[in-house]
């Protein structure tokens, strides 16, 4: 059986195509996100992916939530967190279309600022995301959510990949965070864990599991 040849466009950028951003971009960048916000209120963030089982910032409540006009997938190359520039792996975007189920998470007013800069620092080393407030519909009502987004245009998205290429380069990848195959697996048993159904993520767990 013949491989299918696998486009250009679902080739990994070469590493220089890979900018990190400073203290200076993502102060602004925090910045441009809160410019509508009070600086007093409660600030709900949305939580898809490592989020859900490591969110690594204090807060007030956490809630099973929807949002609309994007789903989860596995579409952005990982050059530091699950993987390094010669081997990269792939983490979570939300991708346009569909929906997705999460974690909404309740900040205190006063630690916006403090835990928002902690999580810009792990969320976008670079640009690869957008920042933006979706509602997210919860169990006692919408409640207006930070969600990190894909960046269609950045270098490290791709799209289009199967299953078993998506499979290779997850078990291949390991960054600062540890291993990319850990990360897949973390998020599908915590999305299981909370009854949440993921087909696709489902699948991609399943053929990770078995003997390579």
């Amino acid at each position: 059986m013949n491989t299918p040849a696998v486009r250009a466009s679902q080739l990994p950028p070469p590493p220089e195509a890979f900018r990190l951003r400073d203290a200076a971009w993502h102060r602004a960048s925090i910045g441009q996100a809160l410019r509508h916000w009070d600086g007093r209120s409660d600030l709900w963030v949305f939580g898809y992916g490592s989020l859900i089982w490591r969110p690594e910032f204090d807060h007030l409540e956490a809630r099973r939530a929807r949002i609309h006009g994007y789903h989860r997938a596995l579409c952005l190359w990982s050059r530091i967190n699950r993987g390094t520039p010669e081997r990269p792996g792939l983490v979570f975007g939300l991708d346009l279309g569909g929906s997705c189920e999460g974690t909404a998470y309740r900040i205190a007013g006063p630690r916006v600022p403090e835990i928002l800069g902690a999580l810009w620092e792990r969320e976008m080393p670079s640009a690869s995301y957008i920042p933006r407030w979706l509602n997210c519909h919860t169990a006692a009502g919408p409640v207006p959510g930070l969600v990190f987004t894909m960046d269609r245009r950045d270098a490290g998205y791709v799209t289009g990949l199967s299953l078993d290429r998506i499979v290779a380069i997850v078990r291949q990848g390991h960054g600062r965070y540890g291993p990319c195959t850990e990360y897949v697996l973390q998020t599908a048993d915590a999305l299981d864990a909370a009854g949440i159904t993921d087909r696709r993520l489902r699948a991609i767990a399943r053929t990770l599991r078995r003997t390579p």
